[in-house]
């Protein structure tokens, strides 16, 4: 699939719906980006990864900044923000965005939402690609809005460490913690009824899923410990994961429980699949894109 710069393809920026018992869900994909395929793959060998999702003449592969909207009858839950609008000539180019980049409230409000409506930001992690949309113009893109993540992954984007300290800019939720806006959380947590927040660790340490239940059913965001539908099978890691190991660990135990519990499943890059469920079988791991 070549990388096209010039225009957006509006099948990648759809929204899509999901019901979940009394819930909605939308996948809102603001915007794609290209990365360099063996980064996202890691020790997968690019034979068998490039014939499921090929790559450009530079080893690129298109992701999606995916974010979902949760709708329940009490609260509006917004899970990530995207890669932000602030991106020099030099990184647009690398990564083939368009020279204007829609922000966030743009892209929901196109779905014929109000961006002011929303009553909770999620931040799985506070990797750039999850949470530059959580400030536009320097003031919180969702004044209404309480944004939660963990505290030791707060405390963590702010040792530096050299591995992974490109992925942190403190003017995506510094300042929306010393306002209070951003509520710094320890470990699992219920932040509405039916929506938890699970440590999910392997990506990195604190990375979380988000879990949303309702009569019976339940949708799960897996952020970036499955980044595609293709590192469904548990040893596919991308070259990011801080523990590689734990990586497979952690996806081993959550898929073969949405697997058992028939969850509808999102991804945290997946550009071409919105909502899946996963069978396993035999020792292998399998999503079934499933539109509802």
């Amino acid at each position: 699939m070549p990388p096209n710069c010039s225009s957006e393809d509006a099948s990648w920026f759809e929204a899509n719906l999901l019901a979940i018992g009394d819930f909605q869900i939308r996948l809102i994909r603001a915007g794609v980006y290209w990365w360099d395929g063996g980064a996202v793959f890691g020790v997968v060998p690019k034979t068998l990864w490039c014939s499921r999702l090929p790559s450009d003449e530079l080893n690129r592969v298109p992701l999606g900044f995916n974010c979902y909207l949760i709708e329940t009858a009490e609260t509006v839950v917004l899970v990530e923000t995207g890669g932000g609008v602030s991106f020099d000539a030099r990184t647009r180019d690398r990564m083939c965005l368009p020279e204007t980049v829609v922000p966030l409230r743009d892209w929901i409000a196109r779905i014929g939402f109000d961006p002011s409506q929303i009553d909770m930001v999620v931040n799985s992690h506070l990797h750039w690609d999850h949470c530059s949309g959580n400030m536009q113009d320097g003031a919180a893109t969702f004044p209404r809005a309480t944004y939660f993540t963990q505290r030791a992954e707060w405390d963590y984007a702010h040792t530096r460490h050299p591995r992974d300290r490109v992925s942190y800019r403190d003017e995506n939720y510094d300042s929306l913690v010393a306002s209070g806006q951003m509520r710094l959380i320890n470990g699992d947590c219920e932040i509405a009824p039916g929506i938890e927040l699970k440590v999910a660790p392997g990506h990195n340490r604190d990375m979380m899923i988000v879990k949303a239940t309702s009569r019976g059913e339940t949708f799960c965001f897996f952020s970036d410990l499955i980044p595609t539908t293709q590192h469904v099978q548990p040893t596919w890691v991308a070259g990011f994961d801080l523990f590689p190991v734990t990586s497979i660990d952690t996806k081993i135990a959550l898929l073969e429980m949405a697997s058992r519990e028939q969850w509808w499943c999102g991804f945290g890059h997946d550009t071409q699949v919105e909502f899946a469920k996963i069978n396993v079988e035999r020792g292998r791991y399998y999503s079934h894109a499933e539109i509802s």
